[in-house]
């Protein structure tokens, strides 16, 4: 069985959200971990498993990111991490697959569905064996129990409930 890691400098762990239902607000976790067992080439019988650090997350302000991790939204004193842990992949054409996997957000596991588009392997500067993977998927946040919102004076919703999920990963093989 073949281990792959998540190499964190290669890796983007990203989230889009509408704001007053008229922007988008992308974040990001910035610390990470994660690994892929395998048998086959083609990753079909992969598992896959993935932990991000609430702490880490960051939209580029200060005041935002503070009160996303507070008990408003992640609970990050309570609930540190999210967790994701395969339970299915199919491959969809050449290069296009299905994740299914158990996302553990705020101590709630949901199972979600990802749409991957594998680029491939090939061999970095140091002979690694490296692949890489981009997902995608939405979620409803408050089925993970992120409940806050605001209306405004003018009765728009100031974060809607479907958060979309953009991961770009590439993954190094254990020699």
């Amino acid at each position: 069985m073949a281990k792959w890691i998540i190499d964190p400098a290669h890796t983007e762990i990203g989230f889009k959200v509408k704001h007053l239902v008229i922007s988008t607000v992308s974040g990001k976790f910035t610390s990470f971990k994660g690994e892929v067992t395998a048998d086959k080439e083609d990753f079909t019988d992969a598992k896959i498993s993935f932990s991000a650090d609430i702490a880490s997350l960051s939209t580029g302000n200060e005041q935002r990111d503070g009160h996303l991790k507070s008990a408003d939204f992640f609970d990050a004193a309570n609930h540190p991490q999210l967790t994701f842990e395969s339970t299915k992949i199919e491959k969809k054409g050449t290069s296009e697959y299905k994740v299914t996997g158990d996302l553990t957000i705020r101590g709630t596991k949901k199972s979600i569905v990802l749409d991957a588009e594998y680029g491939g392997v090939q061999t970095d500067f140091y002979g690694n064996t490296v692949a890489g993977f981009e997902l995608t998927g939405k979620l409803n946040r408050k089925e993970f129990g992120l409940l806050w919102n605001g209306i405004t004076e003018a009765g728009s919703i100031v974060v809607s409930d479907e958060v979309r999920l953009v991961l770009a990963a590439e993954i190094v093989k254990e020699k």
